[in-house]
């Protein structure tokens, strides 16, 4: 069985690949597989917090721009979309403080926190109107291109399929990635972050809100539906994410209120919890003949800034760029030559975002008094810097940073 792309991974960054794929413009249409086993019923949505998904991301209006080309942000419900229009970050050990607001950039919000759930179900009805087949098996391994330029995926059931590229976005333990021999740098955050849906007493106000403390950040983000309804992501050590983890839930919803210096009052409810080790890891190529790795399978980082999906997204718009124009020029879409312009593009944004997470984390855990006292008053010099905060603002939102309008 012969395909022009194989995508293995249905995830939101694969799905979004494959569905970018087979739009394209063309009097010879593309053969593109899927390979994922699993396939995400509709989510059913209620009010409660056990009604949400507990993975959430904060998708950027570049983000939302793919997936709107797709056709896939309009089958996300409106009320399950949480536009949110401000940002208020500040340091635990200080006074330092930082609001964005949407209104600086004179846009109406900053960007929308969305369960993955519903972008996930989004992009699979995208997919099933198009020609894609989906496979249900599951990979056993992927070899080197052969003679012909073809690279041979072997499946559990023993067939094997041919394509001129395979793309991985099999998630952060890639087993394309491993099978192909990429190798990676990566290192442990030692944090645990905590991820649950919670009801404050007190509204969040459209507001995605973040604490930094020596032990890590924690962020509550605004749900759709419910001013009252956060996703909270809590960053901490290994010893204080057990204990938490042991806590009973009226426990953990006092605990959550103090970490939070009470800024949104009693914690009412709380779902169920999970918790994931966190470790930075990054391929040092993206690419090696007839193969191609896009979001975590080529990259993850501290979800601090909530970038991870955003990156992902941003791989799979270069990815489409590429293999579009290889595909209009007849060109072999696995050729180094093409995948080495879709390195190129994405190495050295994603290197740069993962630094600057990487900065920030070190920045707000060091206890050194002098250090503190620094970035306290950096931030505070930060906050009345409005074109600065605009740039960041926009280079956040992965808008043009040259079209920025001065307030007047």
């Amino acid at each position: 069985m012969n395909y022009d792309v194989i995508v293995i991974g249905g995830g939101m960054v694969g799905q979004a690949i494959a569905v970018g794929l087979a739009q394209t413009d063309s009097t010879k249409p593309m053969r593109i597989a899927l390979l994922d086993p699993a396939q995400l019923a509709e989510p059913e949505r209620g009010p409660a917090v056990a009604d949400y998904d507990i993975r959430v991301s904060a998708l950027t209006a570049q983000s939302q721009q793919l997936l709107q080309q797709l056709g896939a942000w309009t089958r996300i419900p409106h009320d399950r979309l949480s536009p949110y229009r401000h940002m208020t970050v500040w340091d635990a050990e200080g006074t330092g403080r930082v609001q964005f607001d949407a209104a600086d950039l004179h846009v109406s919000e900053l960007g929308h926190i969305v369960e993955n759930r519903e972008t996930v179900w989004a992009l699979q009805q995208a997919l099933q109107e198009t020609p894609v087949e989906r496979l249900s098996q599951r990979m056993r391994y992927v070899d080197h291109p052969n003679n012909d330029g073809l690279t041979p995926v072997v499946l559990d059931d023993d067939r094997v399929l041919l394509t001129q590229l395979v793309v991985a976005c099999d998630g952060a333990q890639s087993q394309v990635r491993q099978c192909a021999g990429f190798r990676t740098r990566e290192w442990d955050y030692e944090h645990h972050a905590i991820v649950a849906t919670v009801r404050c007493e007190h509204p969040l106000q459209a507001t995605a809100w973040q604490r930094f403390r020596p032990q890590g950040p924690l962020a509550f983000l605004p749900l759709a539906n419910d001013a009252h309804l956060a996703s909270i992501v809590w960053s901490t050590s290994p010893e204080e994410a057990t204990a938490l983890m042991a806590l009973n839930d009226d426990e953990f919803n006092v605990a959550l209120a103090d970490a939070f210096e009470q800024q949104l009052g009693r914690i009412e409810a709380s779902s169920t919890r999970s918790v994931v080790p966190l470790r930075q890891r990054h391929a040092t190529t993206y690419v090696m003949p007839g193969i191609a790795l896009a979001g975590d399978a080529a990259h993850t980082i501290h979800p601090l800034a909530g970038q991870g999906v955003n990156l992902g997204f941003k791989d799979a718009a270069a990815l489409i760029d590429e293999v579009q124009r290889a595909w209009h020029k007849q060109l072999p879409l696995g050729d180094m030559l093409t995948l080495g312009r879709y390195d190129r593009r994405r190495q050295a944004d994603n290197l740069t975002t993962m630094a600057a997470m990487e900065g920030f984390k070190r920045l707000f855990a060091s206890e050194q008094p002098w250090l503190r006292l620094l970035r306290n008053e950096g931030m505070r010099w930060f906050d009345r810097a409005l074109p600065i905060k605009q740039h960041v603002m926009m280079k956040a939102m992965g808008l043009d940073t040259t079209r920025i309008e001065q307030r007047p």
